[in-house]
């Protein structure tokens, strides 16, 4: 979809977003933008810290239970 936008097409799009929202509100969206990604990565690191200690000990139980199987 985006694969065919090509120079021209950026700077139309441009145009029609500084006459939508007007210069002045443009860097008050992009700070909010990058507060709000900001504070997505940190939860996502959050959340995968959390989850990180039980995907560790999990795959130990997968590979002792061949073992335990083995010496039936």
């Amino acid at each position: 979809m985006l694969g065919n936008l090509n120079g021209w097409h950026a700077v139309i799009l441009l145009v029609i977003v500084l006459l939508l929202f007007g210069a002045p509100r443009i860097p008050a969206l992009a700070r909010s933008l990058g507060q709000s990604m900001k504070i997505f990565k940190s939860e996502v690191k959050t959340d995968a810290a959390k989850d990180a200690p039980a995907d560790a000990e999990t795959p130990a139980a997968e590979v002792a239970e061949p073992a335990a199987r083995d010496r039936v």
